[in-house]
């Protein structure tokens, strides 16, 4: 697993190099708590990370 340090989101894919939400190269095994935000439109926490999209996202990206 790996993290986007441009938008946080979880990249499972050992394959893929990019992000699967934003496209960037720039991932890391350096993070920490993962959230999942399943209706980002109602949830306080996607609000407070500004997410927009659902998925699985970091809660910090080093």
């Amino acid at each position: 697993m790996k993290a986007c340090r441009r938008c946080r989101t979880i990249n499972h894919d050992k394959n893929n190099p990019r992000c699967i939400h934003c496209n960037s190269t720039d991932l890391t095994n350096e993070f920490s708590g993962i959230v999942y935000i399943i209706d980002p439109e109602h949830s306080e926490i996607a609000k407070k990370l500004q997410i927009d999209t659902p998925g699985e996202y970091a809660l910090r990206v080093r």
